[in-house]
């Protein structure tokens, strides 16, 4: 099977894109999933990173099924190799200790499975994107889930929806606090909340693992809300891609075991 990999993760509002060559992420963009045409180039691009005479394979993940779908649909014969899907044709290789019914997204497990491939430890993985998660996996690598809110921009957007004199505005990192005007003391409760609600987080999952568990960040909003944060160990932008490659290996290694067996 062929170790080149070109990676796609699309999330409910931007998608990463990733090509691994060697091991090493070689190529790598974000783009907002509302710009298709770009979101599709990005991957062609990436596909094209390789040299023609390489095989590569080619992985997605999704939580926007809307957009994936369309996203297939309009690659069918611009790259070199067909997209497997991850979970149903590529696991991801975590334990999960969840309720029965429990659907979780797979960039969580993702996120959860890079992380802890790397620490080998316990750790507190947050996705601060649309939606902001902080997750938690144990010191045997298994994701026990964890929580969920509203990303930063989701919250500025709803305090415009919800009120009557609140104005629309961007989410950024406030310049000062307290804020000395309306947008500035909005951005002030959005920043310092998120930060505040993760950092409760980590101190409840560090009850369950008798110590503090290290912290790795990733998603669009992680370096503004965490980069100069003493209790984050890491931020890591391209961790998704980085859970889709260790995924492939992980499924090819097993392969190769079992043709092994066989012979």
């Amino acid at each position: 099977m062929p170790m080149n990999l070109l990676a796609v993760s699309v999330g409910n509002t931007r998608t990463r894109v990733g090509a691994f060559a060697d091991d090493q992420l070689t190529w790598s963009a974000t783009v907002e999933n509302l710009k298709a045409a770009d979101v599709k180039e990005a991957v062609i691009e990436a596909g094209q990173s390789f040299p023609i005479e390489e095989p590569y394979a080619a992985v997605i993940s999704s939580v926007n099924r809307v957009v994936s779908d369309r996203l297939l649909g309009q690659l069918e014969g611009r790259v070199r190799a067909n997209f497997l899907r991850m979970e149903r044709d590529v696991p991801v290789p975590i334990g999960r200790q969840l309720d029965p019914e429990a659907i979780v997204g797979e960039d969580r497990l993702l996120c959860a499975a890079a992380a802890y491939a790397v620490l080998k430890q316990a750790c507190v993985v947050v996705d601060a994107g649309t939606a902001v998660t902080v997750d938690f996996v144990d010191g045997a690598g298994t994701f026990h889930g964890g929580a969920i809110a509203p990303g930063g921009q989701m919250m500025m957007d709803a305090l415009q929806a919800g009120t009557d004199a609140l104005p629309e505005a961007d989410f950024e990192k406030p310049v000062e606090v307290p804020g000395h005007n309306t947008i500035e003391a909005m951005r002030a409760g959005v920043y310092h909340g998120l930060r505040g609600m993760v950092h409760e987080l980590v101190e409840k999952y560090a009850e369950l693992a008798g110590a503090f568990p290290l912290v790795v960040v990733t998603g669009g909003d992680g370096a503004l809300l965490f980069k100069d944060d003493e209790r984050v160990d890491r931020v890591v932008p391209d961790l998704v891609l980085t859970g889709i490659q260790l995924a492939w290996k992980t499924m090819v290694a097993a392969a190769e075991e079992d043709d092994d067996g066989a012979a």
